[in-house]
């Protein structure tokens, strides 16, 4: 009797805290889409984000859980043939949220051999009977309505709450208005929500009337990539986040239940690049000295990256370290940021009077002892040696440090532009190749360049003297530099050159 009394009260307990577990498990909001959803692995590469990496952050975490299960290139049709959504629709329970936003890629071919992801138009049962060049095997092909409403339907059939989107907006403009889908995919995904009785979201329509009212120039570069009018930045996706959390708010769904009230919204950080070098890459209050540091930002995408310009005239190597400024900008270093080096012009001065600029020659680990006026002996070490504790020293700090060798003097011995291959270029590369690191050899490029302009022309860029370029000069070197990076998947900046 005792028994059955001792097992009466276990098995009682167990149910008591079964239920109070199913009851308190958190529900679980899904985003299921496309790339606009969710870009590649959802880690922003590239600079592409979509709105599902970011509407967790206006949601109650501590009330309600976010997947985001999109994946770009599908459709609504491809997606669920792929058994994205079956992965969904396995783990649904009741009181579940599924956003759902189909549409940029429906619009594509029904069948060819590179996709076949497209749809019928529409929202009928209308079919299409194809053998798929892709998967090989016999598929009957619905409609755009037909695939969001199956969504909508297994969600519902599992006491999950579906919730529809508008495709977001495409950056296209015409006379100053961002085209809608309302006659389409918008318009069908509307007529899905009615019909099933679940929560529409406009988002299409929203979104754009924003990005109108910024205009296009303020849109382009900030929202939207120059390169990409479909796929968002960080702050484009959030915008969308943000719209959709907006809508819901004015809406009788109760996934609203679980917004908080003041979020605290994170954007991804941005890289930095750090230009480090002389006066032919620093800033200057005199028009006629240049650095190609200055226009350089305007080739970067600066919604992805800070340029940050510290280097300064008159440096060398040797003096860059010794007056501070080194460990100035080194403090500033973060992990995975670019840290670009560049100096020689003035490494060749007197190492032994004032200035007390110049290093020795090489990258050995030879040493002079110089009396430095009233501030004593010092120890002088090689160019080499001085690039090299600048490379070993950004490593250390998780930073990607890069070498590039002195720009060209507007010199022409022989005809051609003076080259500096047995000194600070090869010295520069010997070093770069001795840590590992990405070398670039600026020098023969720019010159090269110069050469095929021709001396009368490059003669406009040096008003001054041989060494320092005008601001025309400068945009030259620093384009020049952009498309380097730009054309190297192997430093890693391509991303974030225009």
């Amino acid at each position: 009797m005792k028994t059955l009394q001792l097992l009466t009260i276990l098995f009682t307990t167990f149910l008591f805290t079964s239920c109070f577990h199913a009851q308190n498990i958190k529900p679980t909001v899904y985003a299921v889409g496309d790339s606009t959803v969710k870009n590649g692995k959802g880690d922003g590469s590239g600079g592409l984000w979509g709105w599902g990496d970011f509407i967790g952050q206006f949601l109650d975490s501590t009330q309600v859980s976010v997947e985001n299960h999109a994946l770009g290139g599908t459709s609504s049709r491809t997606f669920q043939n792929l058994g994205l959504w079956d992965a969904v629709n396995n783990k649904l329970k009741a009181g579940d949220y599924v956003l759902i936003q189909f549409g940029h890629n429906d619009d594509g071919p029904v069948n060819d051999t590179i996709r076949a992801r497209g749809t019928i138009k529409g929202i009928g049962n209308e079919t299409e009977e194809i053998d798929n060049m892709i998967t090989k095997k016999h598929e009957i092909v619905h409609s755009y309505g037909w695939y969001i409403e199956k969504i909508v339907k297994d969600a519902k059939s599992k006491g999950a709450i579906p919730v529809i989107m508008s495709p977001i907006p495409r950056n296209d403009w015409k006379e100053g208005k961002v085209p809608r889908n309302n006659t389409s995919y918008g318009l069908w995904a509307k007529q899905i929500a009615k019909r099933n009785n679940v929560t529409f979201i406009d988002l299409n329509d929203k979104m754009a009337s924003k990005l109108e009212k910024l205009g296009q120039e303020q849109v382009t570069g900030t929202y939207f990539y120059k390169r990409d009018h479909t796929h968002t930045s960080a702050r484009g996706a959030l915008m969308a986040a943000s719209i959709i959390i907006g809508e819901l708010k004015s809406t009788t769904n109760s996934l609203k239940n679980y917004i908080v009230s003041n979020p605290k919204i994170e954007l991804p950080r941005k890289k930095h690049i750090f230009l480090i070098g002389d006066s032919t890459m620093a800033s200057s209050s005199n028009p006629n000295t240049i650095g190609w540091g200055v226009p350089f930002p305007q080739f970067c995408d600066t919604t992805q990256v800070n340029v940050i310009n510290m280097a300064r005239g008159g440096r060398s190597t040797r003096t860059f370290i010794y007056e501070g400024l080194w460990d100035a900008a080194k403090k500033e270093f973060q992990q995975d940021d670019f840290v670009i080096i560049q100096f020689g012009h003035n490494d060749a001065g007197n190492i032994d009077k004032a200035k007390y600029r110049g290093s020795l020659q090489g990258i050995g680990d030879e040493t002079q002892k110089v009396m430095r006026d009233s501030t004593g002996v010092k120890t002088v070490h090689t160019y080499g040696w001085y690039l090299k504790k600048m490379i070993q020293e950004t490593k250390d700090k998780g930073a990607k440090p890069i070498v590039l060798s002195l720009t060209p003097r507007n010199e022409w011995p022989n005809g051609n532009v003076e080259r500096r291959t047995e000194t600070y270029v090869k010295w520069a590369k010997e070093v770069a190749m001795a840590e590992d690191v990405f070398f670039i050899d600026v020098n023969d490029v720019v010159a090269k360049a110069y050469e095929t302009l021709g001396k009368d022309k490059v003669k406009d860029f040096f008003p001054q003297d041989h060494t320092h370029t005008n601001l025309e000069g400068a945009t030259f070197t620093a384009k020049l530099v952009a498309e380097i990076l730009k054309n190297s998947k192997e430093i890693g900046l391509r991303d974030y050159i225009l």
